[in-house]
């Protein structure tokens, strides 16, 4: 299997309507408001790549569409970033799960972090002139492997430099936070740099309960998507930072990782995280 070969995701079947529906009159209010917050966030320029300017934006576009944003308690729920004097300046890989377009807004309404996705997301409408404008790296899935170690050694020079990088290990969008598997890649740039990981649940509810109306699944047309969120009364995403990780071994990251999105987490010993995943690695392969 190709290192860059991803998992098909959810069919776009799996997406629902929105219920309830706002009227007909708050729709179009929605996507004038849309309209106007997107053509000042591009005529900022530059400015737009600024932190603060790049987190007021998202939480525009996040308000023009009326979805609220909830922060789930737990471990640095506030903050993607890892600040520790542990960290010794080195930036967070900050990996989360994929439902929707949405999900690169809501995470830099959270905290305004440098973006790693696919090709693909430079051309949707919404997301991908906010990307293009504040340095989003694309990636090519549909290029050579040759160039993955290229792309971690890159990756991994970011984390040194202090930056923070978000990437959806995933690769492609389900419509829950239990659909794909995490690929491994990324963690490597982490395990070079020494970084922590910070997992990331995304979720969207409505009424009080889950929602896949914001889900944006396999061919879908984006018109469809923005339409059912635009068009659904009190939908809202729930952002859960987790506790981070240290380690040095990626497949033992990305499985923690994973772990700790679908809320099942780590049952072992205490002691610090990196002493923690070394123990599970070493357990790993005495049995395999």
């Amino acid at each position: 299997m190709s290192a860059w070969t991803v998992d098909r995701g959810c069919p776009a079947s799996c997406a629902t309507d929105p219920d309830p529906r706002v009227p007909l009159g708050e729709l179009a209010r929605r996507y004038a408001t849309l309209t106007y917050t997107l053509t000042r966030a591009v005529a900022r320029g530059d400015r737009l790549a600024e932190p603060s300017t790049l987190q007021a934006e998202a939480s525009a576009v996040l308000g023009a569409l009326g979805v609220g944003v909830e922060s789930a308690e737990g471990v640095g729920a506030a903050s993607l970033s890892v600040r520790t004097g542990r960290t010794g300046g080195v930036g967070t890989l900050v990996v989360a799960n994929h439902i929707s377009w949405l999900d690169v807004i809501a995470l830099l309404a959270v905290e305004p972090v440098s973006v790693l996705a696919k090709r693909e997301v430079g051309q949707w409408p919404v997301v991908g002139a906010l990307a293009r404008r504040v340095g989003t790296r694309f990636i090519d899935r549909d290029g050579s492997p040759r160039a993955l170690p290229s792309l971690v050694a890159e990756l991994a020079d970011s984390l040194r430099a202090g930056t923070s990088v978000l990437v959806f290990p995933q690769a492609t969008t389900w419509c829950s936070v239990a659909g794909g598997r995490f690929r491994r890649a990324a963690f490597q740039a982490a395990v070079d740099a020494g970084a922590p990981v910070r997992p990331v649940t995304v979720e969207y509810r409505q009424g009080g309960g889950p929602s896949t109306a914001a889900a944006f699944l396999g061919e879908e047309d984006f018109t469809a998507s923005l339409r059912r969120v635009a068009g659904a009364r009190g939908l809202s995403v729930r952002v859960t930072a987790h506790a981070p990780l240290w380690g040095t071994d990626r497949r033992v990251l990305a499985d923690a990782a994973r772990r700790a999105v679908l809320g099942e987490g780590l049952t072992l010993q205490q002691g610090p995280p990196m002493v923690r995943l070394q123990q599970l690695s070493a357990r790993r392969r005495q049995f395999s």
